[in-house]
């Protein structure tokens, strides 16, 4: 996960916003055009979130995501234009990235209690070691209509890159009040634009992959773009002598077991950010670098040695 950098050098005359939401914390930090109306800007900024949020959240029961979950095979329901992008994204996604990304593994989130429920011994041992179904061929999509139906047994989970395209929606909002200068974050992930001054770019700290304390491994510089991270270090369970991801692997049912601690994003859209940092880190410590040279990303790997040390891999630096 990513942090906003608190580093000194920061140019005055910055407006930072903030507010809940999705059991965690939005920010805004702005340079304001002269006459800007900062409580319209504020308001917009967490109609965004919320959008996200009251759309695709598996948390909420009215939410549509959960409504499009409950619908039955075979049934078309019509969804709002955000969630039928996010989706469409997420298929396509999941394509590129050979099957590391899937928006289907609804269940095996569920079973593993990282939403809404207790872990389910009776889900989890019948979900080992088989692979997933791709959720490309349980849906199928009605862009005319901006309908989904479900063509099998699939619930959707949208956790590995709704933050992202929220963040995407901020900064859409902000672009209605004519803010060009402006840094947002949610939950770790950010997005920026501009510079914070003059002679000032908009920093963000890498976190170091510990799960015993907060730190700082380094910082990026971000310039007109966005940055995620998907890690093994701060959404886990203990089993046993393991410490399992949240991060879902299709392939197997599983969380995550190799080695790879983290992987962070610098794309142009949150949405992308997002979406593929979960898929490189799915994909592992040896085919995560290489899909990221495949598809024209830049990423940092982190990963976690037997001992305890943290070696990292930059791939795409100045592509």
């Amino acid at each position: 996960m990513l942090k906003m950098s608190t580093d000194p050098g920061a140019a005055g005359g910055t407006e930072r916003l903030a507010g809940p939401t999705m059991g965690t914390t939005w920010t805004a930090e702005l340079v304001a055009p002269a006459g800007a109306d900062i409580g319209a800007i504020r308001a917009d900024l967490a109609a965004a979130v919320e959008t996200v949020d009251a759309q695709m959240s598996t948390w909420k029961p009215e939410s549509d995501l959960m409504r499009l979950n409950r619908a039955e095979i075979g049934v078309w329901t019509e969804v709002p234009a955000e969630l039928f992008a996010v989706i469409e994204a997420g298929l396509e996604i999941g394509a590129a990235s050979g099957g590391r990304f899937d928006i289907g593994l609804g269940g095996l989130v569920r079973a593993w209690g990282f939403g809404p429920a207790d872990p389910d011994e009776t889900a989890i041992r019948a979900a080992m070691g088989r692979a997933v179904p791709g959720a490309g061929a349980r849906l199928e999509l009605d862009r005319a209509g901006r309908r989904i139906r479900k063509t099998g047994d699939v619930a959707l989970d949208l956790c590995g890159i709704a933050k992202g395209y929220a963040l995407d929606l901020m900064a859409e909002a902000l672009g209605r009040h004519g803010v060009e200068n402006w840094l947002v974050t949610l939950d770790g992930d950010l997005r920026a634009q501009g510079r914070k001054g003059p002679d000032t770019p908009w920093i963000a700290a890498l976190e170091a992959p510990l799960r015993e304390r907060r730190t700082v491994h380094g910082y990026v510089e971000v310039v007109n773009a966005a940055v995620a991270t998907s890690g093994d270090y701060r959404n886990w369970v203990a089993l046993e002598d393991r410490v399992l991801s949240h991060t879902m692997d299709p392939r197997n049912g599983l969380p995550c077991l190799h080695d790879l601690a983290s992987v962070t994003v610098i794309a142009p859209t949150g949405l992308m950010a997002d979406a593929w940092a979960t898929a490189l880190l799915v994909a592992g410590p040896d085919a995560g670098p290489a899909l990221a040279e495949e598809q024209g990303l830049h990423a940092i790997f982190l990963r976690r040695g037997r001992d305890g040390t943290i070696s990292e891999l930059e791939v795409g630096a100045g592509d």
